[in-house]
């Protein structure tokens, strides 16, 4: 079945470049639209799409609002959000509320269908050199008290701490295996061990676990 993507944009315009590209691949398919949060909001309540293209500054109800409504509602619907600049601390607060990644709004359109594709399929990372400089930007803000870590950050393995790190880098399981010196499917195991002991959601969960608790950025 076609991946159902639904488009939040305050501009006509871009969701209607957004739709004509989508609706081009045939395993995607836009099946609404909304042109403020609210309306996004409400639309997916009552029908659940797999992935959303979320803009960031719209009327009503912003961006960061309707990601974490939906986040906290269990729809099953992956947030992809949508931001012209790459140091955005609304992006940052949209991952902070949920948000599977971000994507700049003139990437390529091939790089906008990957990002639906990995998002939907619970790869959560896109354009990870993108997410390392935001992260890089408030990081000061997240820093801890030095010595201070989240208590389940003693539950990690000296292994899988290696394996957090590398992905705070934005690093692909590929980079990690090579830098790591192990096959990429273990890579992938150690980071499904990851998601279940630090209870992220996905890899840009592990990501701002790494930054809140200094173990990255600096």
């Amino acid at each position: 079945m076609a991946i159902r993507v639904f488009l939040a944009d305050d501009q006509a315009l871009v969701r209607s470049g957004f739709r004509m590209l989508i609706d081009s691949e045939d395993d995607l398919e836009v099946v609404g639209e909304a042109p403020d949060g609210a309306q996004a909001v409400r639309a997916l309540l009552a029908d659940p799409a797999d992935v959303v293209l979320m803009d960031i500054r719209m009327p009503v109800m912003d961006g960061v609002e309707a990601t974490r409504r939906i986040v906290e509602a269990r729809l099953g619907t992956k947030v992809l959000v949508l931001t012209t600049f790459d140091l955005d601390e609304y992006a940052f607060a949209a991952l902070k509320a949920g948000a599977s990644g971000f994507l700049l709004k003139d990437a390529r359109p091939v790089d906008l269908l990957n990002a639906i594709r990995n998002v939907a399929a619970g790869d959560a990372v896109v354009a990870p050199s993108t997410t390392r400089r935001l992260l890089d930007h408030v990081a000061p803000t997240l820093s801890p008290t030095p010595g201070e870590h989240d208590p389940r950050f003693a539950l990690l393995t000296e292994r899988e701490r290696e394996v957090l790190l590398e992905v705070a880098t934005g690093a692909t399981n590929a980079e990690i295996a090579q830098n790591l010196y192990m096959a990429e499917g273990t890579v992938k195991t150690h980071i499904g061990r990851l998601l279940t002991k630090l209870q992220a959601r996905d890899r840009v969960g592990l990501v701002l676990f790494a930054y809140e608790n200094g173990l990255a950025g600096r």
